[in-house]
C-alpha cells in the first residue's frame, strides 16, 4: 500500500533542512519555467497580441480549431516529423560507429576524438553562417561538384533554396553538430564494457565486426535508447539552424514547428495563437520526455 505523504512528514525525525535548500531553485525556477508555461497554457484559449497592454479576451478553443484548419501548421508539423524521421536514426547509428572507431587504442586517437567532437562547441550560429557560404550557388560544395563534374559548369545545385532540398540541407547541420556530442556518450559506455568479454567471446568464434553485434549493442541498449530520446527530442526543437540558413523557406519548405511559434509569436505578435502551437509541441515533448522514463523501465524488467 502506499504511504500517506503527510505521516511521513509529521515523523519526528523528519527534517525541513534539505527543502530550505531546495527553495532557491525552485523559486526561480518557477518564475522563469513553471509559472511562464502557465501563463502560455491559459493564454492558448485567450485572444491576445498586437496590443499587449489589453487584457487577453477568454475564446475558449477558437485557437485549436484555427490550428486544425490551418494548412501552413499542418506543413510545419509534418516538416517536423520528416526532419525526426531522418535525422534521428543517422544521430542513433553513425555516432556508435565512431565511438567503436575512437574506442580503439591506437596511435593519434586523441586527436580523432578531439576532431569528431569539435563541431559540438562552435556557436550553432557560426555554423549556420559557415554552411550557408558553402551552400551558395558559387560555394565551395557547388565547386567541388563542378570540379569533380557532377554537375555543369557554371551551374551549382540550389541546395537552400529548393522546395525539395532546403530542408535536408538543413538536417545536415544538425547531425554535423549531434554527431560529436552523441559519440561521447557512446564513448563512455563502450569503456565501460569489461575486454574480457570481448575475449570470452572470440573463443567461442565471436570476433571482428560480429562481436559488436553480440558483445557491443547488447550492452549499449540503455545508452541507444537514452540517445534516442534526446536526440528526438533536440530534432523536435530545431530552430536556430532554420532561422540562420533558410527563414522556413523557400515556400515554407523548411519551416518547421519552433519557427512557426517564433514567427507568430515575433514576426506577427499573434502571442495567443502562438501559445496554441507551443502547447501542441508541448504535448509532442512530453510523450518523447514520457518515453525517457517508460523505455529504460522496460528495458530493466525485460533483464
Amino acid at each position: 500500500m502506499l504511504k500517506n505523504p503527510l505521516s511521513q512528514i509529521l515523523k519526528p525525525n523528519f527534517s525541513f533542512t534539505p527543502y530550505f535548500f531546495l527553495f532557491p531553485a525552485l523559486f526561480i525556477l518557477g518564475l522563469t519555467v513553471f509559472w511562464p508555461a502557465l501563463n502560455a497554457f491559459y493564454l492558448s484559449f485567450t485572444r491576445y497580441g498586437y496590443d499587449i497592454t489589453q487584457t487577453p479576451d477568454w475564446i475558449g478553443l477558437a485557437n485549436l480549431q484555427r490550428l486544425w484548419t490551418d494548412p501552413i501548421f499542418w506543413q510545419t508539423l509534418r516538416n517536423t516529423l520528416l526532419y525526426l524521421a531522418c535525422v534521428v536514426p543517422i544521430l542513433i547509428i553513425a555516432p556508435l560507429g565512431l565511438a567503436i572507431l575512437v574506442n580503439r587504442k591506437l596511435p593519434g586517437m586523441n586527436w580523432f576524438r578531439t576532431a569528431y567532437y569539435t563541431p559540438v562547441v562552435i556557436s550553432i550560429v557560426v555554423a549556420g553562417i559557415a554552411w550557408k557560404w558553402l551552400y551558395a550557388e558559387n560555394g565551395l560544395l557547388n565547386q567541388v561538384l563542378q570540379t569533380l563534374k557532377l554537375v555543369q559548369p557554371g551551374s551549382g545545385i540550389p541546395w537552400l533554396t529548393s522546395t525539395e532540398l532546403s530542408l535536408f540541407s538543413v538536417m545536415a547541420v544538425t547531425i554535423w553538430k549531434g554527431l560529436g556530442y552523441y559519440m561521447m556518450i557512446y564513448l563512455a559506455g563502450l569503456q565501460s564494457i569489461s575486454p574480457e568479454l570481448y575475449e570470452a567471446a572470440a573463443l567461442d568464434g565471436s570476433d571482428g565486426a560480429r562481436k559488436h553485434w553480440d558483445i557491443t549493442i547488447p550492452l549499449m541498449t540503455p545508452y541507444l535508447l537514452f540517445v534516442a530520446i534526446i536526440s528526438s527530442i533536440s530534432a523536435t526543437k530545431v530552430f536556430e539552424e532554420v532561422l540562420i540558413m533558410t527563414q522556413g523557406g523557400p515556400r515554407n519548405s523548411s519551416k518547421t514547428i519552433v519557427y512557426y511559434l517564433y514567427e507568430k509569436a515575433i514576426g506577427e505578435l499573434e502571442i495567443s495563437y502562438a501559445c496554441s502551437i507551443g502547447l501542441v509541441l508541448f504535448l509532442i515533448i512530453f510523450i518523447l520526455s514520457l518515453l525517457r522514463f517508460l523505455v529504460p523501465n522496460q528495458h530493466r524488467n525485460l533483464d
